[in-house]
């Protein structure tokens, strides 16, 4: 098999790690919500727009439900993520927001589908939880903000019923147009931010390049390459090379940002990445076994 699909999806998932550093160049007073709106608004419509004119799109037949159900979900997550990188920086907010969502989405299935937790899945968010409890600990890091990692697990939890009503609505319609809605129709609901919150910010020529390319490099480029390549190599390789996102963004937020952390950051992140690699690979041992 060609490497093409792997390096789609390992570009994806990198292109997605440099989403809170992005953010960063952004000035102070860019409000998380509007920062959340912009790119909802570019991700989306540069996607939507292409496929309407291609009439790849049927209003009529589309699949409502689960799409207003993953925009509003998909909206606040990033609200909460990007609050979280305010206040706890680039690599704290991403690897808790990544790491903590397959916990939760466990949690749900648990839950709402009465599907028994595995024990790979047990011992994945035990490493998931010490990882949290020594990010907490480190009081003495001023990255570390127990209000913003609150905000980066909250991000975690909306994510897990994303993925959840994603999988509903990709089975029911292509993926790529599936994101172009659902991307969509989360602007138009963020969009009342701009005047809530101040969008005057956003017209500036350096700020409007940085949202530009939230929109078009960290949504539309890398939604549509971790898309082909997901169709051609297993979900359990793809899951494993997404990894390269919390990896990418905890390197640029101490290389690029200037984060600095104590060891017990640097254990918590590790433990955190611990609970996806544990998850990812007993998930593939499982499927063989």
């Amino acid at each position: 098999m060609s490497s093409l699909p792997y390096l789609l999806v390992l570009l994806g998932a990198i292109l997605w790690g440099t989403t809170g550093t992005a953010q960063t160049f952004l000035p102070d007073d860019a409000h998380p919500f509007v920062v959340a709106a912009a790119r909802s608004a570019v991700g989306g419509f540069t996607l939507l727009i292409p496929l309407l004119i291609m009439k790849k799109i049927n209003f009529r037949t589309w699949t409502w439900r689960e799409t207003i159900l993953a925009a509003v979900c998909i909206g606040l997550f990033q609200m909460l993520f990007f609050s979280s990188v305010k206040l706890t920086g680039v690599a704290i907010a991403s690897v808790v927001a990544i790491g903590s969502a397959p916990v939760f989405s466990g949690l749900v299935e648990w839950s709402l589908f009465k599907q028994r937790p595995t024990r790979i899945w047990m011992i994945s968010t035990g490493f998931a939880l010490l990882g949290c409890v020594f990010l907490f600990l480190n009081s003495g890091a001023v990255t570390v903000n127990p209000v913003g990692v609150m905000l980066s697990l909250g991000a975690g939890i909306v994510f897990a019923i994303y993925t959840m009503s994603s999988k509903s609505l990709v089975a029911k319609q292509d993926a790529v147009a599936a994101v172009a809605m659902t991307f969509s129709v989360a602007a138009v609901l963020l969009s009342p931010f701009y005047v809530i919150n101040g969008a005057e910010w956003t017209i500036e020529p350096m700020n409007a390049l940085v949202l530009l390319y939230l929109g078009i490099g960290t949504t539309t480029f890398a939604y549509i390459f971790y898309t082909s390549g997901l169709r051609k190599i297993p979900s359990s390789s793809a899951l494993t090379l997404s990894l390269a996102e919390p990896t990418t963004a905890a390197i640029l937020g101490v290389f690029i940002v200037g984060e600095v952390f104590t060891w017990n950051s640097w254990v918590g992140i590790i433990l955190l990445l611990g609970s996806i690699v544990v998850l990812t690979i007993g998930a593939k041992y499982t499927t063989k076994h």
